[in-house]
């Protein structure tokens, strides 16, 4: 996937890449949802950016500490777009951790916002590896970081008041 050399993923791929830094993304996402959702779109909103939060602390403030993983070879690439990586380690991917909490965390407040964010979500999981920055197994960790974060997010309230009750 990463030596893909297909004139659609260089077309698609980077703004994907340059929508999904710092969250920009799922903020935007979250602003539309709340502006004209009622109140299940701020629901939804609050959610998943709630559950992208936990992902990123979970992903870049836990794992990446916790694991010195180097990015892949640039050798392995022939796109310019493995010069503009990170420093950081390569395990996990914190945007695709933050993708999936965000979408992960939306589906179950508004079904059909879930379903519009799957799809900016696979093509950042994909652009990760396209571009060089991750190992298919950083995006598959990202991943499954970004689920939980949701999991997390979604049982905080029943948790909260169990232990308040």
């Amino acid at each position: 996937m990463a030596s893909w050399d297909s004139p659609w993923a260089r077309g698609l791929l980077p703004p994907i890449e340059d929508a999904a830094q710092h969250t920009k993304l799922w903020w935007a996402a979250a602003t539309l949802m709340a502006a004209g959702g009622g109140w299940r779109g701020r629901g939804a909103a609050a959610s998943g950016i709630a559950a992208m939060a936990v992902a990123q602390v979970l992903s870049n403030g836990v794992a990446k500490q916790l694991v010195e993983r180097p990015r892949p070879p640039k050798e392995w690439f022939w796109h310019e777009d493995v010069e503009d990586r990170p420093d950081s380690s390569s395990f996990p991917s914190g945007h695709t951790a933050a993708a999936v909490a965000f979408t992960a965390a939306v589906t179950p407040a508004w079904p059909w916002a879930g379903a519009a964010c799957a799809v900016p979500t696979a093509l950042v999981a994909v652009e990760r590896v396209h571009s060089g920055a991750h190992y298919p197994s950083d995006v598959a960790a990202g991943a499954a970081i970004g689920l939980a974060a949701a999991a997390l997010v979604r049982a905080a309230p029943r948790l909260l008041l169990r232990h308040l009750g």
